[in-house]
């Protein structure tokens, strides 16, 4: 029986990954700022500064680092992961990460390539895994949107993945040896923002004008030539369409 330590264990990932490993064999233990009370195996551990980190590796085979926050953090947070890791003999540590991150001057996609960088560079067993966003993200950035009395979209293509499937495949990662950067992992579409606002609306019972936004500078052009995207990778299966229906009726 291994064990397997998972941070961002709360997170809208972290969750169903979490829900997966314990189906096996593995001891499975959790890591968060705000870990579940009623999780006997949760450790509370910030990343970003270390303290409890090694009583939290100890003893671990395989380290799932899905914790990330664009507020900033996450350069000192994997430094912190790293040196324990290495001081542990982790021997598998996988990285969650994002299509385009090399790609689309974004501080936070910066942040997250630097990660990917530093975990390569060490003599680590790495693993990583860059995804297209997911279905939760379309979904708060529209409903926070649709709040508006026009809803703001931006005038971009997407191509949104279901946390779930991306769960699926992280698990499975666990049960494979380290292998660097792996495929990405795309969803099963790329749409227009605007065809998805649309279906935000239309889910929601929801009448009101869309307002196309498109922004000057690097970052909007990087998006805008689909440097996000990943048509050569389309892997996930469910739809946001699909997404929407099942959350909405649940």
């Amino acid at each position: 029986m291994r064990t397997i330590l998972v941070t961002g264990a709360t997170g809208a990932l972290g969750t169903h990954v979490t829900d997966l490993l314990r189906q096996s064999d593995d001891h499975v233990r959790t890591l968060s700022r705000h870990p579940d009370p009623n999780d006997p195996h949760a450790h509370t551990v910030d990343l970003r500064q270390g303290t409890g980190l090694d009583q939290a590796l100890d003893g671990v085979h395989t380290l799932l680092h899905l914790a990330s926050t664009p507020a900033g953090g996450d350069l000192r947070a994997a430094t912190h992961l790293i040196g324990a890791a290495r001081k542990a003999r982790v021997h598998h540590l996988i990285y969650i990460s994002i299509v385009g991150v090399d790609r689309i001057p974004l501080g936070y996609y910066k942040t997250k390539h630097t990660v990917e960088q530093a975990l390569q560079a060490s003599d680590l067993g790495v693993t990583i895994l860059r995804t297209t966003q997911f279905h939760t993200l379309i979904n708060d950035l529209c409903q926070r949107m649709a709040r508006l009395p026009a809803m703001p979209y931006p005038d971009v293509d997407v191509q949104p993945v279901d946390p779930t499937e991306v769960a699926l495949r992280l698990a499975r990662l666990t049960q494979e040896e380290p292998a660097g950067r792996v495929d990405d992992m795309g969803g099963p579409r790329i749409e227009p923002f605007a065809d998805l606002a649309d279906t935000y609306l239309r889910a929601h019972r929801l009448n009101k004008p869309r307002l196309p936004l498109r922004a000057p500078g690097r970052i909007f052009a990087a998006f805008r030539a689909g440097n996000h995207l990943s048509p050569e990778h389309v892997v996930g299966r469910t739809t946001f369409t699909q997404y929407l229906h099942n959350t909405t009726h649940h």
